[in-house]
Order: structure tokens, then sequence, then C-alpha cells
């Protein structure tokens, strides 16, 4: 290979080296330039999201604005309904004290002389409104809370104060000698606290509030009329030590007075009420003949009468049956006084034996008494104490003996002692 081939080859080698160089730095560059542009991409793509976030956020930020105003007005529309009264009386009130105070204010220095006269308006204007006011007040609590507070002290105050008002006004007018001035200055000061009065402190109410309170005060009136007609009625007993206590018959009462003297005191008359059985506060004093007699006069198994006169007692209400028609106005004149421990009498062996033989009375045989007991026990058996005869005769209402003879026969079957 002579020198000439070297060169050419040599030559040949450089320029392959040149295109790899050229090849290798064009790479780069499109390397480069891709990735100069992914980053821009990448940044524009950021920058997008970060505005449309922050589109986002105006958006939100207005549509809660929007929604805070919408509230405020809704809210703004329901008070001025619920005040629309208020919104139309008030500004008359306003109106009149723009009139009013600067008037009293000049009246007042003409007066006294001096800067203290200036102060009159305090007395006239304020003290009327003070008053109006508190009376606004006091039966807004009233509603709120169901006190009842009286408010005519507060009503005395601002008619007072009104009335000076008026009167000073008036004589403000007349000042020059012209009655119509002195007029329209005394309307014009009284105006505003008028209206608020009638219209705002003292709202009307519907037929059907009216009715309800009537009825309610004189609801209210016979419970006061009732108690003070029990207080005079009661008994007082005094102890050892000198206490004293009253002492009431219960029952049902009715508030009367005489025809001949309506202006008497009202006084309590025992009635009876069905289904009403009259029973003492305090079981203390009572027995078993006591209940008896008040389940029979007052309870639900109260004598009836039948078409033909005979009276009965109710089916299921006991053995009570009599032929005897002076039998019915006896219980209505008992039924007419309560049976309290202080007012009841034993009836007594012979009286009713006499009463028996009188009125005809049926009783039950001993086997009814039997069936009738074990029909109870097979109901209920807890509901009667058997080793008792008080309890047996309570539960079947029968007589005393019979009850033992019951209670006897039950220990005798069943071999426990009496």
């Amino acid at each position: 290979m002579n020198w000439q081939e070297q060169r050419r080859l040599n030559e040949a080698a450089r320029a392959e080296q040149a295109r790899q160089d050229a090849y290798t730095a064009a790479q780069v560059d499109a390397v480069r330039a891709r990735t100069q542009t992914e980053a821009h991409q990448a940044d524009a793509a950021h920058q997008a999201d970060l505005a449309r976030q922050r589109r986002a956020d105006r958006q939100q930020e207005r549509a809660v604005a929007r929604d805070r105003r919408r509230a405020r007005v809704a809210g703004l529309r329901k008070w001025a309904a619920a005040h629309l009264v208020d919104l139309l009386i008030y500004p008359l009130a306003v109106v009149s004290a723009v009139m009013a105070v600067p008037a009293m204010a000049g009246f007042g220095h003409d007066v006294y002389g001096n800067a203290a006269g200036y102060a009159l308006p305090i007395i006239t204007e304020l003290g009327m409104w003070a008053f109006a006011f508190a009376v606004h007040h006091v039966r807004h609590r009233s509603a709120t809370d169901g006190q009842d507070r009286p408010v005519w002290a507060l009503q005395v105050g601002v008619w007072s104060f009104a009335a000076v008002a008026a009167g000073l006004n008036f004589l403000h007018g007349l000042a020059g000698a012209d009655v119509a001035a002195g007029t329209v200055m005394a309307v014009a000061s009284v105006a505003g606290v008028i209206a608020h009065q009638l219209v705002t402190a003292a709202p009307r109410r519907g037929r059907v509030e009216r009715d309800a309170a009537r009825i309610e005060r004189h609801a209210a009136t016979k419970v006061v009329r009732t108690r003070r007609a029990a207080v005079r009625a009661a008994v007082a007993e005094i102890d050892v030590d000198g206490v004293a206590r009253l002492l009431f018959s219960p029952g049902h009462y009715q508030l009367t007075r005489s025809r001949l003297t309506p202006w008497r005191r009202s006084r309590l008359a025992s009635i009876a009420l069905p289904g009403l059985p009259v029973t003492p506060a305090l079981d203390t004093g009572w027995d078993a003949l006591d209940h008896e007699l008040a389940d029979l006069l007052n309870g639900p198994h109260r004598l009836q009468t039948g078409p033909t006169g005979r009276t009965s007692s109710p089916p299921g209400g006991g053995s009570v049956d009599t032929l005897d028609p002076d039998h019915d106005r006896t219980a209505d004149q008992h039924e007419s006084t309560p049976i309290t421990p202080a007012t009841r009498r034993r009836p007594t062996r012979k009286t009713n034996q006499t009463s028996g033989q009188k009125s005809g009375r049926s009783t039950r045989s001993i086997e009814d008494l039997t069936a009738e007991l074990n029909r109870l026990i097979e109901a209920d058996p807890d509901s009667i104490d058997l080793t008792s005869a008080e309890s047996i005769r309570r539960a079947l209402r029968c007589a005393p003996k019979f009850a033992r003879l019951l209670r006897d026969t039950h220990q005798a079957e069943h071999g426990t002692e009496n």
C-alpha cells in the first residue's frame, strides 16, 4: 500500500469520525431541546392548573358571598315581615320626637333662663317613652316565659307622663296666645307614644285566644272562691301545744248562694257525681266499713232505680237489692254529705236487722259465694289472701260471717290450721 492509499484511508476515517461527532452532537441537541420543551410544557401545565384553581377559588368565594348576601336579605325580609307593624309605627315615634324634643328644649331654656332648661325633654318625652318601652318589654317577657306579669303600674306611668308632655307642649303653644299652635304641639308630642301603646305594646288577640283567656280567668276566680269557702267551713284542730291546723272534708262540692240573700258569701254544698267516689285525702281514719259505705253511696255500684220503682245494684256490682221506695231518698240524703271519720255513724245491729227486714234484702247462698270465690282464685290467685277473712269479704262483698266460713272451709280442705 502506497502513501496515497494510506492518505485516502486516513481522510475517510477522519470524515467518518466527523460524521459520528456531528450525529452525536445532533442527538445531544435533540435531547436538550426535548427536555427543554417538556420542562416548558410542564411549567405551562402547572401554571394552567394554578390559574384554574384560582378561578375555582374565586368562584367559590363569590358563591359563598352570594349565599351570604341571599341569607342576609332573606333574614332581613323575614324580620321585616315579622315586624311590619313596628316598621310602620316607630317612624311615627321618631317624627314625633324630632318635632317635640327641640321645641321642649327651647321652651325649657326660655322658662329657666339657662342651659338647665335644655333637659326638660328628658322629663316630658323621654319619661313617657321609657315607660312605654318598659310596658313592651314586660309583655314580651311574659309571652316568652309564660309568666303573667302585671303592667298596669307602667301603663299609669305612660299616660301620666304623656299627659305632662301634652300639657307642657300646649302651654308652649299658648305662649304666643295661639290655641291652635298649642293643640298641634300637644298632639305632635304624644302621637307617637299613643300609636305605640295601641298597636305595638298591646297587640290584639284573636277571638279564640280571648275566649280561652276569659275561661281561664273564670276558672281561677272560681278556684279562689272555692278555697275561700272551704277555709270558712274548715274545722280547726288544736293540739296540746296550742298549734292549730285546719281540717277539711274531702268530697265533691258546688258553690251556692241563698236566693233570698244573694249578697251573702258563697257556701259549699256537697254533691254526688256518678262514677267518682268520695275518698279521704288521708286514709288513716277510715276502716273497712267506711270504705264499703263510700263505695255503696258514691261508687260505681250506686243503687239504680228500675222501671217498676225497684232499686237494685248494677250487674255484677254486689248483692244490694231492696224493695223499699224510700231507700232511694235516704241514699240521696246520705250522698249529699261526704263520709268522713268525723261525721260517720256506725249502724247498730238492731238497725241493720230492721232495715233488712223492711227492705226485703236478698243475699247470696254459701254455694254461690263458694263458686264465685273459686272463679276469682282461678282468674288471679294472688288477688285474694285466703288466710284473711277481711280480704275474702272485700273481694266477694259479703257478710263477715260468710267470709270467715269460707276461710275456715278453704283451710280445712287444704289441711291448714285456722
